[in-house]
C-alpha cells in the first residue's frame, strides 16, 4: 500500500513587483504588505546556499516587514509628489497608472473621489503608487533553528544586484490661477461658439429641407390653386319585394342582397368607359382643359385618353358601404353646374347598368319557360285534332253514347223477343192451334232474332269498311287519354311559365336615390389650410428620415 504525497502549492506569479509579498502569519498575526529595503536582507544570507531542498536557498518573510515604517527601518523620507489637485493633472498620468492607484487605495482601506484624488490621498499617507520595489527586499534567509512552522513559502536563491537610482525631475513651477481661469473662458467660448454654429446648420437645413418646400406648397393652395366645386350623392340599389323562400328573404333587408351589383356598378363608374361615355355626352376634357384651371390640375389639349382618365379618377370618387350598402359619390369640376351635370349623367350610367345587370337572367329564366309552355300547347292542339279526325270519320260522337243506345235497343229487342217466344208457346200448347197465329208469331220471333244479331254484329263486327263500334270506341278512348295528357302537361307548362315570370320580376334592381346632386354655392377645394399642414408633416418626417440614415451611415463608416 503506497500513500500519496502531498506536495506544496506555491501560487506565485513571478511577472508581479508584489509576488511572494506575502507569507505565513507572525506571531502577531499582521498580514499587511510591507515595502522591504536593501538593508533588511544581508549578503551573509544572500551567499549561504546551502540547503536542504536540492541545493537551494530558501528565504521568509521578516516577520517584522509588515508592520515597520520607513523611520522605523531607518530609511530616509522619500519625496512621493505633489499632493495638489491641479499639479497632479499636470504630471500627465496614464490611464492605466490612474486605475492602479484607485486600486491601491481601495486596498489600503481609503474612500476616493476621483482616480487623481485616488493619488492625492495615497500620497498624502507617504505611499508612492507607481513605485516597483524590488521583491528580494521583502524576504530575509531562514535561520537555524527557526520555529517557523515547516509549511512556510520557500523561494529560490536569487542575487541582488544594485538599484539603479531613479532619474531626478525638476518640480514643476507653481500653477497660475490667472491663467487656468483663462484657459477655463477660453474653452466655454469655444464650446458656445461650436454650439451655435451646429444650431445654425440645423435651422439653414430645416428651412432648406421643411420650410422652403412648405412655403411653395402654401403659396400653390392659397394664390395658384383654381377653386374646384364637389358635388355629393348617395344612392343605394335594391332588390325588388316579391316574397320567396324564408331563406332568400333573410338578406332581402340588407346590403348582402345587391353587393355584388354594387360593387359591379362601382367598378364600371370608376373605368374608362365611364370617362369615354361622359366625355361623348357633356365634353370631359374640353371642360378640364379651359385655360382659367391651374397649370397642375389643367388638361393639356392634345391629352391621351390616359392623361384624361388620371384626371377622371382624381374627381370622380365613389364609395360603397357594405354594411348599409349605400353608395357615395362626389364628382369635382371648376364649376358647381357642371360638376352637378356630370353625378345625373353618371347616376343616369348606373341605372342603365343596374338593369343591363339583371335583364339577361330574366330573358334566360323567361324563355325557357315560354319554350316549354308553347311546345306543350302545341302538343296538346295535335292531340285534340286527332279526336276530331277520328269522330268525323268514323262518324261517331260519342262512342259511349252510341254504345249505350245499341245496347238499349238490344235489350228491347230481347224483351220483345222472349215475350213472342212465351205467347208461341201458349199457342202450341192448344189442341189445335191456329196456323195462322202460329205462323204470324214465328215470323216475329225470327225478325227480332236478326235484329238483335246485327245490333250486336255493329257493336263487335265490322262489315266492308265500316268498323266496329268497339275498335271507334277504342281508338277514341287512346285520342282522349293522350288529349288529357297533353292537356295536363300544358296546363304544368303554364304554371312553370308563371314562376318563372315572378321570379324574373324578383330578379329585378332599381336605383333609389338617398341624396340628390344640388350644386354647391361655395368651393369645397383646395382646402388650403389642411393641405399645407398636410405638406409640413409629410417634408418633416422625410427630413427626419434622411437625418437619421445619414447619421446611421457615418457612424458605419466612421467605425
Amino acid at each position: 500500500m503506497t500513500t500519496n504525497s502531498k506536495p506544496r502549492k506555491f501560487r506565485i506569479r513571478t511577472s508581479s513587483p508584489l509576488a511572494g509579498a506575502t507569507g505565513p502569519r507572525d506571531a502577531g498575526g499582521s498580514d499587511a504588505p510591507f515595502t522591504p529595503s536593501p538593508s533588511d536582507v544581508g549578503a551573509d544570507d544572500l551567499a549561504d546556499g546551502a540547503g536542504t531542498d536540492g541545493g537551494s536557498a530558501a528565504f521568509r518573510i521578516a516577520p517584522d516587514a509588515f508592520d515597520a515604517e520607513p523611520e522605523d527601518r531607518g530609511d530616509p523620507p522619500r519625496d512621493v509628489g505633489s499632493t495638489d489637485l491641479a499639479d497632479i493633472r499636470r504630471e500627465g498620468l496614464t490611464g492605466r497608472q490612474l486605475r492602479m492607484a484607485r486600486r491601491l487605495a481601495q486596498k489600503n482601506g481609503l474612500t476616493v473621489e476621483s482616480d487623481f484624488d485616488a493619488v492625492r490621498q495615497l500620497r498624502l499617507n507617504g505611499t508612492d503608487p507607481f513605485e516597483r520595489s524590488n521583491m528580494l527586499e521583502l524576504v530575509v534567509p531562514d535561520a537555524q533553528g527557526s520555529d517557523d512552522p515547516p509549511d512556510r513559502a520557500m523561494l529560490p536563491q536569487t542575487v541582488a544586484g544594485d538599484s539603479v537610482p531613479a532619474p531626478q525631475v525638476a518640480a514643476p513651477p507653481p500653477p497660475d490661477p490667472t491663467y487656468q481661469v483663462s484657459q477655463l473662458k477660453e474653452i466655454q467660448r469655444d464650446i458656445a461658439r461650436r454650439r451655435r454654429r451646429k444650431l445654425a446648420l440645423l435651422f439653414a437645413r430645416l428651412a432648406f429641407f421643411v420650410g422652403l418646400p412648405t412655403a411653395i406648397a402654401g403659396y400653390y393652395y392659397y394664390e395658384v390653386a383654381t377653386p374646384m366645386y364637389a358635388t355629393n350623392t348617395e344612392f343605394v340599389i335594391q332588390q325588388a319585394e316579391t316574397g320567396g323562400t324564408a331563406l332568400g328573404g333573410l338578406f332581402s333587408g340588407t346590403g348582402f342582397a345587391t353587393s355584388q351589383d354594387s360593387i359591379t356598378v362601382q367598378s364600371y363608374l370608376t373605368s374608362r368607359d365611364a370617362m369615354l361615355r361622359l366625355d361623348r355626352d357633356a365634353g370631359f376634357k374640353a371642360h378640364f382643359s379651359q385655360p382659367e384651371i391651374d397649370p397642375i390640375k389643367r388638361l393639356p389639349a392634345d391629352a391621351t385618353n390616359e392623361d384624361a382618365y388620371s384626371i377622371y379618377a382624381d374627381n370622380v370618387q365613389i364609395g360603397y358601404d357594405p354594411t348599409e350598402g349605400i353608395m357615395k359619390m362626389e364628382v369635382v369640376a371648376a364649376d358647381p353646374e357642371t360638376s352637378s351635370r356630370y353625378s345625373r349623367l353618371l347616376l343616369d350610367y348606373a341605372e342603365e347598368r343596374v338593369d343591363d345587370l339583371t335583364q339577361r337572367l330574366r330573358e334566360d329564366q323567361m324563355s325557357g319557360a315560354r319554350a316549354s309552355y308553347e311546345e306543350a300547347e302545341t302538343k296538346m292542339l295535335d292531340a285534340q285534332r286527332k279526336v276530331l279526325e277520328l269522330q268525323e270519320r268514323l262518324g261517331v260522337l260519342d262512342p259511349v253514347a252510341e254504345s249505350g243506345s245499341v245496347m238499349s235497343q238490344v235489350t228491347n229487342f230481347e224483351i220483345q223477343l222472349r215475350q213472342k217466344q212465351l205467347e208461341l208457346q201458349q199457342l202450341l200448347s192448344n189442341r189445335r192451334p191456329s196456323e195462322a197465329r202460329v205462323a204470324g208469331v214465328q215470323g216475329d220471333i225470327a225478325r227480332l232474332q236478326q235484329a238483335v244479331q246485327e245490333l250486336r254484329g255493329q257493336m263487335t263486327d265490322g262489315s266492308g269498311d265500316a268498323a266496329s263500334l268497339a275498335r271507334v270506341t277504342a281508338q277514341l278512348r287512346i285520342a282522349e287519354t293522350e288529349l288529357q295528357t297533353r292537356t295536363a302537361l300544358m296546363q304544368q307548362a303554364l304554371q312553370q311559365l308563371e314562376t318563372a315570370r315572378i321570379e324574373a320580376n324578383r330578379q329585378v334592381r332599381y336605383l333609389s336615390l338617398g341624396v340628390s346632386p344640388i350644386p354647391p354655392d361655395e368651393p369645397t377645394y383646395p382646402r388650403a389650410f389642411e393641405n399645407t399642414l398636410l405638406a409640413f408633416l409629410i417634408f418633416s418626417g422625410a427630413y427626419l428620415m434622411m437625418s437619421l440614415t445619414a447619421s446611421i451611415l457615418r457612424e458605419q463608416v466612421s467605425s
